[in-house]
């Protein structure tokens, strides 16, 4: 295993044309490509050509967007067919209440996925009101990551997006996305409320990127994924501080489709990385967070 890649959308009609329906060509543009839908066996192929194990990440954005979901069953079916290629990651409506809270534990207990993927811009609620509480408790309870972690093995870790997002780019209104509810700062009410729970910022954060460095520096239950963004973009500030303190607490994601192993993995590069630290990014501190250990 070359790296663990913790921010995998499927390149499947199931997410590209089902769940982004209109958001889908403003966000090609926004990442400057275009997109083919690919089947789950020829996404496997492809992460195994690299040596990637891909956590692939459920979506649910259906109150806020009127889309159909890419739903927990989706994403394991994939991960019991290719177990060499990928592990899940559910997603719930945070809008769904107690049906959402029932849900993650179904995809949890009955499924096997691992972590919980949430994005509070195309979700349309702000992660640090209190009314998502019992989620993430659930989450805690559970010992899953969140993504958004301590990095003790056995948690369920609970990924959030942060910082700008591709969906609604260039779109009049950004399409109704807010940006605004992510925030890095919004989660820092998390952290410090669930201490025990792990918690993985997705993205670099962009244009709040000093308070996702700021906050990860101060608790140690959340986690960067250095995902959507070429390394080759990052600004000085978040270069040294996957360099420097932060190393041991950031992890390569890439935002499959949009952007791939390679071409992020070569612009990492041009960072002049030790070993050890590259190590770390691609694939030690995954392992860590997810309990992959023996993997």
């Amino acid at each position: 295993m070359r790296a663990i890649d913790v921010h995998v959308h499927p390149s499947t009609a199931e997410y590209l044309v089902d769940a982004m329906g209109p958001f889908r060509e403003a966000t090609e543009r926004h990442f400057r490509t275009e997109i083919p839908v690919r089947t789950v066996e020829e996404m496997a192929d492809e992460f195994r050509a690299d040596g990637v194990l891909a956590v692939l990440l459920a979506w649910d954005a259906e109150s806020a967007s009127g889309l159909p979901p890419v739903t927990n069953d989706f994403v394991a079916g994939c991960v019991a067919a290719h177990p060499d290629a990928f592990l899940g990651f559910a997603s719930v409506d945070p809008w769904k209440g107690k049906a959402a809270v029932n849900e993650l534990r179904r995809a949890v207990t009955d499924l096997g996925l691992r972590g919980l993927k949430l994005h509070p811009s195309a979700q349309a609620f702000a992660p640090n009101d209190q009314r998502f509480y019992e989620l993430y408790a659930t989450a805690a309870e559970l010992g899953i990551p969140v993504l958004f972690h301590t990095g003790t093995t056995g948690l369920i870790p609970v990924l959030f997006h942060t910082g700008t997002t591709g969906l609604g780019a260039g779109l009049p209104g950004g399409g109704g996305i807010k940006l605004g509810y992510s925030r890095p700062v919004l989660l820092d009410d998390v952290a410090a409320d669930f201490p025990e729970l792990a918690i993985i910022a997705a993205h670099p954060s962009w244009p709040w990127q000093d308070e996702m460095l700021a906050l990860a520096q101060h608790k140690t239950n959340v986690w960067i994924d250095l995902s959507g963004w070429s390394p080759r973009r990052w600004a000085p500030e978040l270069t040294r501080a996957v360099l420097g303190p932060l190393q041991d607490r950031v992890l390569f994601g890439t935002d499959y489709p949009f952007i791939t192993f390679r071409k992020w993995l070569d612009a990492f590069r041009g960072h002049e990385p030790s070993p050890e630290i590259e190590e770390k990014v691609l694939v030690g501190n995954a392992r860590r967070l997810l309990g992959l250990e023996g993997a």
